[in-house]
């Protein structure tokens, strides 16, 4: 008798190996993923300004890598630390204007110097849901813990997010690019349990609504295959390093060839060797 239901997936034909850069963005599930993917040897690039959480800000980071098209002073917010960048996490903000946005740019850069020649980029939604900031009429990536007051809160529609979600990956893959797409696991529980199921729902309908990217399913991963609270961290709202491990496993079954996944595990061995504390007596 089966007491799981384990995804059985298929060996993608067209394998990752260390020679592909890989850009990843999205939510801190990126974070998670990507430092898996570096300590096995890969050049990957994540989330170097902070998690992105929704498809709108995403959309943006991208467009505006591709036409390397950079942040200026001017796109500021001014609040409780002097300026804020409200694209990118609450660390790019501070007294100087002109040094945060020296800040911005050079881990922007990074992104669009890896979309500058064929990568792999893996994209993972986080929630449908939006800041936006009035001022401005922009959606924002991070509310920096500005007053609620000057920001609405809403709920993206699938007919939205898909068409500048086909346009980015449209540009991306004429310039050589491969787009993998995936849903965060990670439960957001602040929108309520009915709200975080409309928000990856929504997700999930306009992902299975783009043409010319992949489907990986790190979210199916954990809520219908693992299944269990104790794959959850304390805060039973993130996966536990042991879910995150599983799932990570699925990613390299799916997208290693034997010989990379060879490599991987030499480079893992080398990492902990170079990592290992000598207890001495």
């Amino acid at each position: 008798m089966q007491f799981r239901t384990e995804l059985h997936l298929r060996q993608s034909e067209l394998p990752i190996d260390h020679a592909t850069p890989l850009l990843m963005l999205g939510s801190c599930f990126t974070d998670e993923v990507g430092d898996r993917l570096r300590i096995d040897g890969f050049n990957v690039t994540a989330n170097p300004l902070g998690p992105v959480y929704n498809p709108a800000v995403l959309t943006r980071i991208l467009s505006r890598a591709l036409d390397r098209r950079m942040f200026t002073v001017d796109e500021l917010v001014e609040g409780p630390r002097g300026y804020h960048c409200l694209t990118f996490a609450s660390r790019y903000s501070g007294p100087v204007a002109e040094e945060v946005i020296t800040a911005v740019n050079s881990d922007f850069s990074l992104i669009a110097e890896v979309l500058s020649s064929p990568a792999t980029v893996i994209l993972t939604l986080g929630s449908a849901y939006v800041f936006t900031h009035e001022a401005t009429a922009e959606i924002v990536g991070n509310c920096h813990k500005l007053p609620g007051t000057v920001f609405s809160r809403r709920l993206l529609g699938v007919d939205e997010i898909v068409p500048s979600l086909q346009s980015v990956v449209t540009r991306l893959k004429a310039l050589g690019h491969r787009v993998i797409f995936t849903v965060s696991p990670i439960r957001h529980l602040a929108d309520g349990l009915h709200g975080n199921t409309i928000s990856k729902s929504t997700l999930h309908l306009a992902v299975n609504s783009i043409t010319g990217a992949e489907y990986f399913p790190a979210y199916e991963a954990l809520i219908d295959d693992l299944r269990d609270y104790r794959f959850y961290a304390a805060d039973m709202k993130h996966p536990s390093d042991v879910a995150v491990d599983y799932i990570y496993g699925l990613f390299a079954d799916v997208y290693f060839s034997p010989a990379t996944s060879a490599a991987a595990s030499e480079a893992r061995s080398r990492y902990k060797r170079n990592n290992h504390r000598q207890i001495l007596s």
